[in-house]
């Protein structure tokens, strides 16, 4: 696998084809665990999430190509777009009717639901938190659109556990605030 990210990391597309059948059940539980916050009738599949994250990393030769820990990170931030994609387009598709919505509760040891919020305030929530605080935000995206826990994010990110905790907590404070007030 290695060699593999090694030559994609230099532009090697067929490397990345070689690379999804080993990185595509992981791949597909991330989907998973990015899509369990959304609303009952959501329409995008696991799968689909999963090869439409593909088809952008295809499009993106060496992005993700330095280690397993930043192929799922920038995996993570395409799932993130492509889900923010998705809402927009069904926004569009309802010409300004409700927005898709969706939770930061999910099993992310948070003590008490939060209530459903808009994955577009959300990505736009996020966008002025990495302006302010980029690790927090990365943080935020592994743990809430990949799913990672407390120590998957700490390796992903080469940090401290005790880090990721800190910056967890903060980030998912400032966005309940920044969310509720928008």
């Amino acid at each position: 696998m290695t060699a593999l990210l090694s030559a994609w990391g230099q532009g090697d597309r067929a490397a990345l084809d070689a690379l999804l059948p080993k990185v595509y059940e992981e791949l597909h539980a991330q989907a998973a665990r990015a899509l369990r916050g959304q609303p009952p009738g959501h329409t995008l599949q696991a799968t689909a999430l999963v090869h439409e994250t593909y088809v952008r990393l295809s499009g993106q030769p060496g992005a993700g190509g330095q280690s397993r820990q930043h192929f799922f990170a920038v995996a993570a931030m395409v799932m993130r777009s492509v889900l923010v994609d998705y809402a927009r387009a069904r926004q569009r598709a309802k010409r300004g009717g409700e927005r898709e919505r969706v939770t930061l509760d999910g099993s992310f040891d948070i003590a008490t639901p939060e209530p459903a919020v808009d994955v577009l305030d959300l990505d736009e929530a996020l966008t002025r938190l990495a302006a302010r605080d980029s690790i927090k935000a990365r943080v935020v995206e592994l743990r809430y659109f990949v799913g990672l826990n407390i120590e998957e994010t700490a390796k992903a990110l080469e940090v401290s556990e005790a880090t990721v905790s800190r910056h967890w907590t903060a980030a998912r404070l400032w966005l309940r605030r920044e969310l509720t007030t928008a």
